[in-house]
C-alpha cells in the first residue's frame, strides 16, 4: 500500500500536468459507466486528455470505455468527464480506481454524477430501467479508505448516512418525470467481479436489501464523500440478474441495452448538470 506522502506526490503530478492542459478547471465530475459514454459528446470547448497521458492514472481496459477525461462545458457549468472508469476486477488497488476522484477534488470538483451499467434485482424493473442510487451495500471485501487517512483530503472517519445526497436525488426524481422516465429509486450493491453473480447469490442480494447489482461505483462514492462532495448515482438496468429471468448473461447485452437507452440517458444527465 502506497505511503500518505507517495500517494501526495502523486496525487500533485496529475494535478500539476491537468493545471498545464486545462484552461477552465471543473465544478462538476461526470463518471460514465459501460455503454454510456456518449454523454461526453455535449461537452462544448473541450479539452480531451487520454489517461495513458496523465502521471499515475491507470488505464480502463473494458470495452465500452473509451478511457479519457473530457473537460470543457455542458449547459454552463464546468465539467469534467470521464469517459471509462476503473474497476477493482482489473486487477488494480482501490487507490488506484479511486485516483481519478482524488485528482478530480485537488481540481475543485465539489460535485460528482456517477452512473453505471447494473444487473437488476428488484423484479419491478426491466431492461433499460434508469435507477437513481438511493444507497449502497459494499460487499467488494475492500476499502479505498484502508490505511493511512489522507487528513489533507478528509476525516479518518466519514459518515456516509447520506451517501447519495437526497436533495439532488429530489430534483432528480422531478426532472425524470418530466422528460417521461419513471422516476424509480434503488440500492446498489457492489461485488468484486469479474464473473457475473450465481442465482443463489442473487437470492441473498435481494435478502439483504439490493435492489441492483454492480462492480464498481461504490470505491469512487466512498472518496467522494470523503472528500466532501456532494453526489448522485444513476443505474442503467442493463440485464436482470441470474436466476430471474432464467437466461444466460454477457456483457454484449449489457453493451446493447445501454445503447438502446443512450439517448434518453444523454438528456436525463444534461438536465441534471444544468439544476445540481
Amino acid at each position: 500500500m502506497i505511503s500518505e506522502k507517495g500517494y501526495s506526490v502523486k496525487l500533485a503530478e496529475a494535478r500539476g500536468y491537468l493545471m498545464e492542459n486545462v484552461e477552465v478547471l471543473p465544478e462538476l465530475g461526470v463518471i460514465l459507466g459501460s455503454g454510456l459514454g456518449a454523454f461526453a459528446d455535449l461537452v462544448e470547448e473541450q479539452v480531451v486528455i487520454p489517461y495513458k497521458d496523465i502521471p499515475h492514472f491507470p488505464i480502463s481496459t473494458v470495452e465500452g470505455h473509451a478511457g479519457q477525461l473530457v473537460f470543457g462545458k455542458v449547459q454552463g457549468r464546468k465539467v469534467v468527464v470521464m469517459q471509462g472508469r476503473f474497476h477493482y476486477y482489473e486487477g488494480y488497488t482501490m487507490q488506484e480506481v479511486t485516483f481519478p476522484i482524488r485528482v478530480m477534488q485537488v481540481l475543485g470538483v465539489t460535485g460528482l454524477i456517477v452512473t453505471n451499467a447494473a444487473g437488476g434485482i428488484n423484479s419491478s424493473f426491466s431492461g433499460g430501467d434508469l435507477v437513481l442510487i438511493k444507497d449502497h451495500l459494499n460487499l467488494m471485501g475492500d476499502n479505498p479508505l484502508r490505511g493511512a487517512n489522507l487528513s489533507n483530503l478528509g476525516p479518518r472517519f466519514p459518515d456516509l448516512s447520506e451517501a447519495y445526497n437526497r436533495e439532488w436525488r429530489q430534483k432528480a426524481l422531478v426532472i425524470a418525470k418530466e422528460l417521461g422516465i419513471d422516476p424509480q429509486e434503488g440500492v446498489y450493491v457492489a461485488v468484486s467481479g469479474p464473473n457475473y453473480e450465481t442465482p443463489s447469490e442473487i437470492q441473498y442480494l435481494r435478502t439483504i436489501g439490493a435492489d441492483m447489482v454492480g462492480m464498481s461505483t461504490v470505491p469512487e462514492v466512498i472518496v467522494a464523500n470523503h472528500g466532501g462532495m456532494r453526489v448522485l448515482g444513476i443505474s442503467c438496468v442493463t440485464n436482470m440478474a441470474a436466476g430471474i429471468l432464467g437466461q444466460k448473461l454477457s456483457h454484449v447485452e449489457v453493451m446493447e441495452t445501454a445503447e438502446r437507452v443512450e439517448k434518453q440517458f444523454v438528456q436525463f444527465v444534461q438536465a441534471l448538470v444544468k439544476v445540481l
